[in-house]
């Protein structure tokens, strides 16, 4: 199983703002974080603050936090809104399908049984789950956010 970027993105953009609740988190910390385009991270957010997911606070100081408690958001639920329907195969897509062993394939049928159970444990995930150990995370994330300036050679 393969999760896009997008998708790795919206979670850890979820997990940050779940670190900082209540502060607002700014697009720019998570794009300076990860390494990403601001453009990037604005289609991630606006995205999760449509399905409820995120508040964003528009203008100077603005930025983002979550809309609901961290311990109410299945990591599962935020893969299906980022990813949609999980086609590992050809012949899980009934209108795309070609291949003539549909119904009676046992490949076809593990990779539905192995997609299944990959979704399972996403399902048993929470927001505040990944997020439990801050200590550690901000610990990682705080040079990240702050780079320490070299100081400058005369």
């Amino acid at each position: 199983m393969k999760l896009t970027s997008y998708t790795n993105y919206a979670l850890r953009s979820l997990q940050l703002a779940a670190l900082k609740s209540p502060e607002l988190v700014r697009v720019d910390d998570v794009a300076k974080i990860h390494g990403l385009s601001k453009p990037h991270i604005m289609k991630i957010v606006h995205e999760l603050g449509k399905a409820g997911y995120l508040e964003t606070v528009r203008g100077r100081g603005g930025g983002f936090r979550l809309a609901r408690p961290a311990e109410e958001m299945i990591v599962g639920d935020v893969v299906r809104i980022t990813e949609g329907p999980l086609e590992v195969v050809e012949c899980f897509n009934s209108d795309k399908n070609t291949c003539p062993l549909i119904g009676i394939c046992i490949l076809s049928r593990k990779i539905k049984e192995a997609t299944a159970a990959f979704m399972a444990v996403l399902d048993d995930l929470t927001i505040a789950q990944i997020s439990a150990n801050r200590g550690q995370l901000m610990d990682r994330i705080a040079p990240l956010e702050h780079p320490k300036q070299e100081a400058k050679t005369q």
